[in-house]
């Protein structure tokens, strides 16, 4: 699951610091390749270990979905100062929670 988080943050960064540093606003290519290779790689991995201790596809699915939940409002608050206590994320975080608690437990 540490890995999937891994990944989880450097997609952020592949994708999102276009809107946080004037530097990446125009380096699509740059930005794929010193965060988008890793965190390829990092999903990988993850992928084939979680594999391992599910033997689910769709649990590995599930878990690195609810994931990206608890990633993407932590990393948009701290670098955009987009809050996460809206109605909305909060529900969605907790769906995201109830997921991983669903898969782990009913293994």
């Amino acid at each position: 699951m540490c890995l999937l988080a891994i990944g989880h943050i450097l997609g952020w960064y592949t994708h999102n610091l276009q809107f946080v540093y004037d530097f990446w606003k125009d380096k699509p290519v740059l930005a794929n390749v010193v965060f988008g290779v890793p965190c390829g790689l990092v999903f990988w991995y993850a992928t084939k270990y979680m594999m391992a201790g599910t033997g689910e596809l769709w649990s590995v699915r599930f878990i690195a979905f609810s994931l990206s939940y608890l990633t993407f409002p932590l990393m948009t608050w701290y670098y955009l100062n987009e809050s996460m206590f809206t109605t909305k994320t909060i529900i969605c975080t907790i769906l995201a929670f109830m997921i991983i608690l669903t898969q782990v437990i009913m293994r």
